[in-house]
């Protein structure tokens, strides 16, 4: 079983950058590819942001952010990172970290556990 919490959200202009976070616990950590989504407000879906395979040697993004968003890993440290640059108004979500045995899955009906989610807003 796995736990994840995510954090580094938060308020920023149209232009910026954020880094989240998310940190697991569970020994099976490196056996999952860990995945990004979001949540937009009055959205009911979860969209798939990025994701990362086990070893972190292989990445997939989202049309939407393709070039402005960065997934990576940390193994020693239990850590999943998403760097976020030229953030826009339409970034505007509350994020979710999740682990998936599928690697580079981006269905969330495949992911199996997930974090509490944080904050993201993008002012213009």
């Amino acid at each position: 079983q796995v736990q994840l919490v995510e954090s580094g959200g938060g308020l920023v202009q149209a232009g910026g950058s954020l880094r989240l976070s998310c940190a697991a616990s569970g020994r099976s950590f490196v056996n999952y590819a860990l995945g990004w989504f979001r949540q937009a407000p009055g959205k009911e879906e979860r969209e798939f942001v990025a994701v990362v395979n086990f070893s972190g040697g292989r990445t997939y993004y989202a049309e939407s952010v393709k070039g402005r968003f960065t997934i990576s890993r940390d193994n020693a440290e239990k850590r999943v990172y998403l760097e976020m640059n030229s953030l826009k108004p339409e970034d505007t979500a509350v994020y979710y970290c999740a682990t998936t045995a599928l690697s580079t899955n981006t269905d969330s009906r495949d992911y199996d556990y997930w974090g509490q989610g944080t904050q993201v807003t993008v002012s213009s």
